[in-house]
Order: C-alpha cells, then structure tokens, then sequence
C-alpha cells in the first residue's frame, strides 16, 4: 500500500528475510547501529535476531512482518501478532540513517491503523528492554503507557544477544487503540 509518506506497506515473504534481518542488526546492535538513537550495543552484544526468527514470523499464521519501503528499499520494519483482543507490536526497526526524520511515527500510525481494520482489536502491547528510558519516553509520547508488568530477559539464549548487564528484564507497555 502507497502512503503519503512516500512510504509502501506489504507483508514480508521469504524473499525479504536476508534483508530485514540486516536491518533489524543495524538498528539495535553493533558500531552501526550507533549512527541511530535505538542501538542497545552498550546493553547487548551478540544477534537481535537471525533468519530463522524472522522466517518464523513470516510464516505464522497470527504474525505479520510489515515491510517499509522508500524507492523500493526497505527502510523500516515491524512485527504484528494478533492475541485475541489486543496485536502485539515487536521488532520494530529503523534504519539507523533515517532515524530521527519521523518515519517510526509513521510506522506506527500506520501499524495501528492496519490491526485496527484488520483485526478490530482495541489494543496495541509491546515490551520494551526497561533499562530503555529514552525508547519507553518515546512511546509515551505514541500514546503508550507503562503498566509497571515485567517479564524476565532470556539470559543465556544467545539468540536474543548476549547481555552486557544482569538488570535487564522487559516491561509490557499498552495503547488503546480506540
């Protein structure tokens, strides 16, 4: 779908996993994931995720994997899982190099609007590293809200990264979408 952002929206096939796997890694870890402002390299070494999570999500049946497209790049990225009543929002990427030009918020919006009309479910649950402060502030400002609900970091399965620090734990934070 053709936004007026200059922006397309498709799902993911296996064709895009490569990619979007590349630019999952380059938004959250290594030297240049720091040319953006989401990098988790001071709290996390090691993958975000690989191929086969992200095939995964492709071929759930309550996922979808939301490819952003600028002049036939990818740009962007973000899970949504239907549960129920409410979509769950996860690997939401940015390419480092346009972070901070509004295309997240457009993501969003549209990521929304889309589990909204697809769905009709009435919120919209995340979770988000706790240690985040900068990242939790940003989705407040989305509309988001911390729910103060914690679940444990899978320390010692690399596949989530290899974690430079033992506080870590995700907070679920929530937005109606109503």
């Amino acid at each position: 779908m053709n936004h007026p952002t200059g922006l397309t929206f498709r799902d993911a096939t296996d064709a895009d996993v490569d990619t979007l796997v590349a630019l999952v890694e380059s938004a959250y870890r290594g030297e240049a994931s720091r040319a953006g402002w989401t990098t988790e390299a001071d709290i996390l070494d090691g993958q975000r995720t690989d191929p086969e999570g992200v095939r995964e999500i492709v071929k759930s049946p309550d996922s979808r994997l939301l490819v952003v497209e600028r002049d036939g790049r990818a740009v962007a990225c973000c899970q949504l899982e239907h549960r129920g009543e409410y979509a769950y929002f996860g690997m939401f990427a940015v390419s480092p190099a346009l972070q901070g030009e509004g295309l997240g918020k457009a993501v969003m919006t549209e990521a929304e609007r889309q589990v909204r009309e697809a769905w009709g479910v009435t919120e919209m649950h995340m979770t988000v590293i706790s240690v985040r402060e900068d990242l939790i502030a940003w989705y407040e400002r989305r509309g988001y809200r911390r729910t103060g609900k914690t679940s444990p970091f899978p320390y010692g399965d690399e596949r989530f990264g290899i974690p430079r620090r033992a506080d870590l734990r995700f907070e679920l934070l929530v937005k109606p979408l109503v």
